[in-house]
């Protein structure tokens, strides 16, 4: 008997329907999510209460604490994680899995609820960032969801926080669209502009999130022409003096030159994108100022990172330009999320806390409350997990006497999304949120040199 005789072993269909695009996220997912949900509904626990919770063990190496990014992104899937005709032919077609699994993913939509970190604040090694609550069925299938979201997001925010901060008060701009897919493309603008960056050259991020949008002209726009002047004098006569020229596709000084020469004093800025940047942004302001253009800036960009921002730091730079390093969270593609079942009903309907043991990747099961602990000088000193009976965790709240601030807040109520988290006004949110965080760690949190989590992590046992 061959393999296409057994369903759920990935054999192609004998006559395989053309590909057609979908517009729903509900297969930007692991196949083990569905053939769990199938073997679930055969044995009778697909209904049982399950608690998921997202964290990570442990930070990348060197780096003091994360950015929760992606968390609008999540909610706004849940939207369209649907299957439509579209997907269940697909699916059956594929064999992937069975009927009365098919069945069940037609009506598919998620009922319960999810807890979590603001999206913006900071996390540490075991932080439960987001919670997950329904049947195992409705909970399940969000796995790779949320984990993909989340991962690429928080590392692209964990690394542009670095970058903003390293920047001090000069604006970051997100320019990294061509080192990226296309989708990863916007979804890391919109994470950069979570983490205090200013700006993104992408139009679809700023059309779908109301982020600024930046960009006036490359290398190409000046080779087109036949000398660097008639180059700046289009763009100029079509952009206006305050555009941005980039001066250094030939000769800097004599770009720079030709760029007072045509935008005259009043030109907005000059861009520098090769060579020792710090030193040319010392000889470049130094004859700008000498042309009269004192008020004309200076950005630079050409593979910035974190460290690159830090030691222009006393250079007369005035934003930088981000791209490779950004879109790539800076060496540290991905946080390392995971997604764990932490506790589920028992055949009583009893909600038991569940936990993995396995070396190195254990996990503490039951519901968990997280808050953080502030000293007197306003500053957080300690996240604290609270854990205990589920009832007790549940309904925690910090004393009148204790300096704790809840962390947890509702983004999922029975289905219903929570719209402050999502679309422009969510980035908005985030961003102020980020910019509040990171301004409670200790000081040391912002040092670039490698050190352990700026926060400990502490555990309360409720009674």
């Amino acid at each position: 008997m061959s393999p296409a005789d057994h369903p759920g072993t990935g054999a192609p269909a004998a006559h395989p329907a053309p590909y057609a695009p979908s517009t729903q996220t509900s297969l930007l997912t692991d196949r083990y999510e569905l053939t769990m949900l199938q073997a679930a509904l055969a044995d009778g626990t697909a209904d049982r209460h399950c608690l998921f919770e997202v964290f990570t063990r442990r930070l990348p190496a060197g780096r003091r604490y994360g950015v929760l990014a992606g968390t609008g992104r999540v909610l706004e899937s849940l939207a369209t994680f649907r299957f439509t005709d579209l997907e269940l032919s697909w699916l059956q077609e594929a064999r992937v899995v069975d009927d009365r699994t098919l069945d069940y993913l037609a009506g598919y939509r998620f009922t319960g609820s999810i807890t979590g970190y603001a999206e913006g604040d900071v996390f540490f090694p075991q932080s439960p960032v987001m919670v997950v609550e329904g049947t195992f069925a409705e909970a399940v299938l969000l796995e790779t969801l949320v984990l993909s979201i989340l991962n690429y997001d928080s590392a692209v925010a964990s690394a542009a926080s670095r970058m903003t901060s390293a920047a001090v008060e000069r604006p970051c701009l997100e320019m990294g669209s061509r080192r990226a897919s296309e989708t990863a493309a916007v979804a890391a603008a919109r994470a950069a502009a979570v983490a205090g960056f200013a700006g993104t050259s992408n139009l679809e991020a700023g059309r779908r999130y109301g982020i600024a949008t930046i960009g006036t002209a490359a290398h190409a726009f000046t080779l087109l022409h036949d000398d660097e002047r008639s180059a700046f004098a289009s763009q100029v006569a079509s952009l206006g003096v305050g555009t941005t020229l980039l001066v250094d596709t030939y000769d800097v000084r004599q770009g720079v030159k030709n760029a007072v020469a045509v935008a005259g004093t009043e030109l907005g800025a000059v861009r520098l994108d090769s060579g020792d940047l710090g030193i040319q942004a010392v000889e470049v302001r130094k004859q700008l100022d000498g042309l009269g253009a004192t008020g004309t800036r200076i950005t630079v960009t050409s593979d910035l990172d974190e460290y690159a921002i830090a030691a222009l730091a006393a250079a007369p730079v005035d934003s930088y330009g981000v791209g490779t390093s950004l879109v790539t969270g800076s060496g540290a593609p991905t946080c390392g999320m995971v997604y764990k079942l932490v506790a589920r009903s028992d055949a009583d309907g009893v909600l038991q806390p569940v936990a993995k043991a396995s070396t190195l990747k254990t996990s503490t099961g039951g519901r968990k409350s997280a808050a953080r602990q502030y000293g007197e000088d306003g500053r957080a000193v300690a996240e604290v997990l609270v854990t205990g009976p589920d009832d007790a965790v549940a309904l925690w709240e910090p004393g009148d006497d204790e300096d704790l601030r809840p962390l947890h807040v509702p983004l999922v109520l029975d289905g219903a999304v929570d719209s402050r988290w999502i679309g422009a006004y969510g980035v908005h949110n985030a961003a102020r949120r980020h910019a509040e965080a990171r301004a409670e760690l200790p000081r040391g949190a912002r040092r670039l040199s490698a050190g352990d989590p700026a926060l400990p992590t502490l555990t309360r046992t409720l009674g």
